[in-house]
């Protein structure tokens, strides 16, 4: 008589998986494949535009050593877009992680003060960025009138107490954010809530009759356990910032595509830029992963 074999739970999980990221696979294959592949023809070509189409000369790494050894612009707004990145994207995920705290606790109006932390995703990053842009103006206006000590003054008096100057300019830099970084947390939030509500309310009832301080169940059971999704924030976050539709670097891409070098060097800086994003991400992945606790 043959035995049925049975799947393992893992590999049982492992199809379950397989099959949630099936339609991505198959979506990718039928509309994006191609474009990636003509992406990479396009960085390693010089792109002519005739009446019937394009025409294609094949030029090397000649794109790339333009891109990154001519074309000072580009290094210069490259630098730039990683040191902004790299000052936003600490404060975007502890300020989501705050928000989620304070949605998670019972008060009147919770409901509608996640609506309001969630909004800016329901409208969109473009026009909320717009509608940030328009109002500058107004807002300077303001301030001016309101006769409220300027930025400069408050940074030399930082600057004048012999503070480190990276440290203050990290501050200022944040604070000059943080319109980015409210609009920007929304989806965290929403990943930081659905992890502390998913922790069982038993586990702090038992710390709490051991003896176990606020600060103990924090890292003994509410950091350990919503850890796998903070991981999840993070990857999303370092995406999302460097894509996001205020990003200069995009910008120059798309200039240097219609009014610059052209096509060709253009796609070689976007490869150049997936590449950083890509060592990031691995970086990122592979040193946070490390202290992620996974349930069994």
């Amino acid at each position: 008589m043959r035995r049925s074999r049975r799947l393992s739970l893992k590999t049982q999980k492992s199809l379950l998986g397989l099959l949630f990221t099936l339609p991505f696979i198959l979506g990718f294959g039928a509309f994006l494949a191609w474009p990636f592949i003509q992406s990479i023809i396009f960085s390693v070509s010089k792109l002519t535009i005739v009446p019937t189409g394009y025409v294609l000369d094949f030029v090397g790494l000649q794109n790339y050593r333009y891109a990154l050894l001519v074309d000072a612009k580009f290094r210069q707004v490259f630098m730039e877009t990683v040191v902004t990145m790299a000052a936003r994207i600490p404060v975007i995920l502890v300020f989501s992680f705050f928000a989620a705290n304070l949605l998670n606790q019972r008060f009147p109006g919770r409901t509608l003060a996640r609506v309001i932390f969630f909004l800016p995703v329901i409208m969109g990053a473009e026009i909320t960025l717009k509608m940030q842009k328009a109002d500058y103006m107004q807002q300077a206006m303001s301030l001016s009138e309101s006769g409220l000590i300027p930025l400069r003054v408050i940074r030399e008096s930082l600057v004048s107490l012999k503070l480190p100057l990276a440290f203050v300019n990290f501050i200022f830099e944040a604070i000059n954010q943080v319109p980015v970084i409210i609009r920007s947390s929304g989806i965290q939030i929403l990943i930081s809530l659905a992890a502390l509500q998913s922790i069982p309310r038993s586990l702090y009832e038992v710390a709490d009759m051991e003896g176990a301080t606020a600060w103990e169940s924090f890292w003994k059971i509410t950091f350990p356990l919503i850890s796998p999704l903070m991981l999840v924030n993070v990857v999303y976050t370092i995406v999302d910032s460097f894509t996001a539709p205020d990003n200069r670097l995009l910008e120059l891409i798309q200039e240097t595509a219609w009014a610059g070098a052209g096509f060709g060097v253009s796609t070689a800086m976007s490869w150049f830029y997936f590449s950083i994003i890509v060592v990031i991400l691995s970086i990122t992945g592979f040193f946070a992963g490390r202290g992620v606790h996974y349930e069994t």
